[in-house]
């Protein structure tokens, strides 16, 4: 069974890397990349802070939320980055940054 996107549904926009390796991906992150990832970082603290019940537990719970956090907007972020590379999202800037470094 194939579970991979790119062998079953074709891109809509112009691929740059059918298969980015992982430094490629995160070296294309953009600014908005970078600020959803920190939003979500934050709210997530923010929510695990206000999710303590008791005082005693607000820090752990601080804490455990804004891991989370972390590894889901570093995973938004990841994935907004690689479809672009892979042709999936609008990736206009991407392609001129591209085209430039290849002449």
């Amino acid at each position: 069974m194939n579970t991979d996107i790119t062998a079953s549904v074709d891109p809509e926009y112009p691929v740059i890397d059918r298969n980015p390796p992982f430094t490629k991906v995160v070296g294309n992150f953009s600014t908005l990349d970078y600020f959803r990832f920190m939003t979500i970082t934050g709210v997530s603290v923010t929510v695990g802070y206000l999710s303590g019940i008791k005082p005693g537990i607000r820090g752990p719970s601080m804490v455990t939320g804004g891991l989370i956090g972390l590894m889901g907007g570093f995973m938004y972020a990841y994935q907004n980055s690689a479809g672009r590379l892979m042709g999936f999202f609008p990736n206009d800037g991407e392609v001129a940054r591209y085209k430039k470094s290849n002449n």
